[in-house]
């Protein structure tokens, strides 16, 4: 596949200078990013590289850290995890307190809040450090070292999270959240304030794509069952309330992040992230929902 030449159609065919969407303003840290940045990263299975733009310029990574929690806790509980959280697609905005209250408090997916706070929770009982044990996870994932928090992003969630700060009191009152409030809303903030490189989530999700090995170091972090499990909610829940509509328009799994990134993969074949600012309605990237759109339409092949 000659994605070179691909990348240069997507290139001439994205409008950069559209006005369609808005930065993400709830988060007043977020608000502050320059809204024409955009950058893409594709990562191959057999090592080439294929890039566009500000690929390697680091950004707020945000909910994309959610398939990234979900897979350390998989590893350490096994299918006890899915005690406290259901599999099920959401339907619903991914902040969403009527949902949980009408499911007695049992999150309807890993990768809506409520989902990615009792994985927080769950970390937070087993790691030793979990700050410091996640971002290690992360970093041996991505074959660097050189990520971080970014504590500004994490203070601005911290002072403005208040729905957050509800579906973590709501799961408390459910007995479904086990440790402090404020501890599990630290690192749960903490781990979404990551900041990663379009280059460097793409080769993070290359795990994704290669049966839960790390590429370069050949490590299994995840056995072939739990990362197909990981995969199967990417697709039906990693974009909320429209994972339809990019299953519909892109066909890979992926998840999204209200700092404008959106990261795909396609198994055996490459992993993908592509960063725009601009989020539609939903929550998603307006241009990285079309790049990925031209992506799996230019190149004829998605998952299905």
């Amino acid at each position: 596949m000659d994605y070179a030449s691909i990348l240069r159609e997507i290139e001439k065919e994205i409008n950069l200078n559209q006005t369609r969407g808005q930065v993400a303003s709830y988060i007043p840290e977020l608000a502050r990013i320059n809204p024409q940045k955009y950058g893409l990263h594709l990562a191959c299975m057999n090592g080439d590289d294929f890039h566009l733009g500000d690929h390697t310029e680091k950004f707020s990574i945000q909910s994309i850290s959610k398939v990234l929690s979900l897979s350390l806790a998989m590893s350490k509980l096994g299918v006890r995890l899915w005690q406290r959280v259901d599999v099920e697609p959401s339907g619903n905005p991914f902040n969403s307190l009527i949902q949980l209250e009408q499911e007695d408090g049992i999150p309807r997916n890993p990768l809506i809040n409520s989902g990615a706070i009792v994985i927080a929770d769950i970390l937070v009982s087993i790691l030793d450090n979990p700050k410091k044990d996640f971002l290690e996870f992360v970093r041996l994932l991505a074959g660097n070292d050189d990520i971080h928090f970014n504590e500004d992003v994490a203070r601005s969630e911290q002072d403005h999270g208040y729905r957050n700060y509800a579906l973590a009191n709501m799961l408390k009152s459910y007995d479904n959240l086990h440790n402090d409030v404020e501890d599990v809303l630290d690192f749960y903030f903490h781990q979404c304030s990551i900041e990663m490189s379009c280059a460097e989530l793409a080769h993070t999700f290359l795990l994704f794509a290669n049966e839960g090995v790390i590429c370069q170091s050949k490590k299994r972090m995840l056995t072939r069952l739990q990362t197909k499990r990981v995969n199967s909610l990417m697709q039906t829940c990693g974009f909320y309330d429209e994972a339809g509509e990019f299953s519909f328009l892109v066909g890979l799994p992926g998840k999204s992040g209200v700092g404008g990134g959106i990261v795909a993969v396609h198994p055996g074949e490459y992993s993908v992230a592509v960063w725009s600012p601009r989020l539609n309605k939903k929550g998603n990237s307006v241009l990285g929902m079309k790049t990925l759109e031209l992506l799996t339409t230019k190149t004829g092949k998605s998952i299905f």
